[in-house]
């Protein structure tokens, strides 16, 4: 049975799986996945892992196609992803409108839950807000570090502290049961990140790879990208 190797950033995660069934069915093929920080995605592509379709940021996928590991013209966006702050499900929604109120939810929560600082998109951005907050050193006992949104959401759903927050790209929030999105960083720190995906040119599967692109960013998808939160 043919296989289709998949490395995607965790904001595009539940995209791949809402189609994945539909793709095995048509195509007799399957989907083996991994979802993490699109920094470390990228790494273990260069490194070497079994890779035939790629979900990153636009930026990545741009330098990946520049160095040859992406087919040139295979890259198609999945949408636009805004970063934003997440409460346990139930909780209250603190104001984040301004500087101000952003800093002061933070300063409420005994822990703060955020996606890795180094390799993911919004954990890079998030640790920049916290800089421009004056915050990074303030209240780094409560941070709360995972390697991607995802673990870091489904974390702090599962956290018995009451006094909770995070922030990551509001698909991982949307995506994860037991949080909710209060909304969006305002705008003077806002981000929003173009997924985007490629077939790799050394893709073992090119024409399932193709299909597979075809769903993930067509379409198929569509209602699954809306609901997530992806603009497009």
């Amino acid at each position: 049975m043919s296989v289709v190797n998949v490395l995607s950033g965790g904001a595009a995660a539940a995209v791949v799986k809402g189609v994945q069934a539909q793709f095995e069915r048509e195509t007799g093929a399957t989907i083996q996945a991994t979802f993490s920080a699109v920094g470390q995605m990228r790494d273990q592509l260069l490194a070497g892992s079994p890779c035939d379709l790629v979900i990153l940021t636009k930026q990545l996928v741009a330098q990946l196609v520049a160095s040859g590991h992406v087919a040139a013209g295979s890259d198609r966006s999945l949408g636009l992803v805004r970063t934003g702050v997440a409460v346990r499900a139930g909780a209250a929604h603190p104001a984040i409108g301004d500087h101000g109120q952003l800093a002061a939810a933070f300063r409420a929560a005994r822990e703060i839950y955020y996606p890795d600082p180094g390799q993911a998109t919004a954990g890079i951005h998030f640790m920049n807000v916290l800089k421009a907050l004056g915050l990074d050193q303030e209240l780094k006992d409560a941070f709360r570090p995972f390697p991607n949104g995802a673990t870091a959401m489904a974390a702090m759903a599962n956290s018995s502290e009451p006094a909770v927050i995070g922030c990551t790209q509001e698909t991982e929030i949307n995506y994860t049961q037991g949080v909710e999105l209060v909304g969006s960083l305002p705008k003077e720190f806002e981000l929003a990140t173009d997924y985007t995906l490629g077939v790799c040119s050394g893709a073992r599967e090119p024409e399932l790879s193709a299909r597979l692109a075809q769903l993930v960013a067509g379409p198929a998808s569509a209602e699954i990208r809306r609901q997530g939160g992806f603009a497009f």
